[in-house]
């Protein structure tokens, strides 16, 4: 573990961050980084593969006559770190406190590197099944020729087993496999009510403003519960996991006196059923702002979508919905944005088995089935491209992790139980050869 961890240091300190607004040359330096690593490793035919995207890393290491061979998948591309401010320490210097290591990209998912590192150099190089190791360079920009990369590169990418490691365990001392994920919707929604803005006092009363028609349009998005009010959309029911209701709002940070929205169990409303967040606004800023009618006004929403509905039809039920609500005769226009596929494993099976008996052997207790909210998009990518394979999504990150915002952070001891849980699993696998 100590050189996995000065390794994960030396990775944390690259600023890789992939949007396209960001240098990319720490993206193509941290994809080299990885690759040394991977050489170092004892993996043959290392490369660094692209398909007009940013760069991918793969790597093999042949197993034993007859021994099944495993992917193990991680990205190496992080978010942007955000203000300097809101962190306590820099983003980009990793630093341990009170047994967590932080930093950008400490746990998401640079931490996912090197748990198949770890497990790799724990068999000294010579593993008791096949292993490809992929490392993808743009998964927090939506792995935009990720799909390419898997067709392109399908004979050397195709495996039995894929674990993916870029989730979350149930909570600090207790490991999961994740079994579903949200798909994802985004889409914009502009409201136009004039063709030019106009004085508040002498057309007010009379005369809309495209922001006030926004919000009352975005109003009839949730019912008085909170639920999500669009027809059209699926839900389902997820498992009643031990989710208290004081757990999640310390988890969230939910201020005292604000209810929780929605109805039923937290678990299906986290996992299962849909989800819709206003996550931008188009509109004078109030320092800037004037007493005059807004002509135009723009939204971003987030929407999330349950297991089992294609994320285009959930796009279509919320674009006619808007449309149809559209308040005193308001313009809308609603154009899509990114779509990422829901995901629901078959949870079952050999490799099931020995994920979850290797979880127990590192941990010490057994593993949960759980789902997450977010989603993942290229896990439904790899599940069409590789229908054959057991997929297996696992996670070094906690509820304490805060991926993508200030202070990310890594639970050390966790992460030493991950790597020790790969290393066990990679050998439950070549046992049942």
């Amino acid at each position: 573990m100590p050189s996995v961890r000065a390794d994960l240091d030396a990775l944390v300190r690259i600023p890789s961050v992939s949007a396209p607004a960001f240098d990319q040359a720490p993206v193509e330096a941290s994809a080299a980084a990885v690759a040394d690593l991977l050489g170092g490793a004892g993996l043959r035919e290392v490369e660094v593969l692209r398909e007009g995207g940013a760069p991918a890393v793969v790597g093999h290491l042949p197993g034993p006559p007859g021994a099944p061979t495993v992917l193990l998948y991680a990205h190496h591309d992080v978010q942007p770190p955000g203000a300097d401010a809101d962190w306590t320490s820099p983003a980009f210097e990793p630093v341990e406190r009170d047994g967590r290591l932080y930093g950008r990209g400490a746990a998401d998912d640079k931490a996912g590197v090197m748990a198949h590192l770890a497990a790799l150099r724990a068999h000294g190089g010579r593993p008791p099944v096949g292993v490809t190791v992929f490392v993808e360079g743009e998964e927090e920009s939506g792995s935009p020729s990720l799909g390419r990369l898997l067709r392109t590169h399908r004979e050397r990418l195709t495996a039995d087993v894929l674990v993916l490691a870029d989730s979350s365990n149930w909570q600090v001392g207790v490991p999961a496999l994740t079994t579903s994920l949200r798909g994802l919707v985004e889409a914009y929604v502009e409201v136009r009510t004039l063709d030019h803005a106009v004085h508040s006092g002498m057309y007010g009363g009379a005369v809309l403003d495209a922001l006030t028609a926004l919000i009352r349009l975005l109003a009839t998005l949730h019912d008085d519960a909170g639920d999500v009010a669009v027809e059209g959309l699926h839900a389902g029911e997820a498992a009643d996991l031990d989710l208290s209701e004081e757990q999640l709002r310390a988890d969230a940070g939910v201020l005292d006196g604000v209810q929780l929205v929605g109805t039923g169990r937290l678990t299906s409303r986290l996992w299962t059923r849909p989800a819709l967040t206003v996550t931008g606004v188009d509109a004078p800023s109030t320092a800037m702002a004037s007493n005059t009618l807004a002509a135009r006004a723009r939204v971003k929403l987030s929407m999330r979508v349950a297991p089992g509905q294609d994320a285009d039809e959930a796009y279509e039920a919320l674009a006619r919905h808007l449309r149809r609500h559209a308040p005193w005769g308001a313009r809308v226009d609603v154009t899509l944005g990114e779509t990422g596929a829901p995901f629901a494993a078959r949870a079952q099976g050999p490799a099931y088995d020995a994920a979850r008996g290797a979880f127990a052997d590192a941990w010490g207790v057994p593993p949960v089935d759980m789902g997450i909210g977010g989603s993942i998009p290229f896990i439904a990518e790899f599940a069409e491209i590789f229908p054959d394979a057991a997929i297996l999504v696992t996670g070094v990150e906690d509820p304490d992790t805060r991926a993508h915002g200030a202070d990310e952070s890594l639970h050390l001891a966790g992460f030493e139980r991950v790597c020790l849980a790969e290393a066990v699993l990679l050998e439950r696998l070549g046992s049942q050869a």
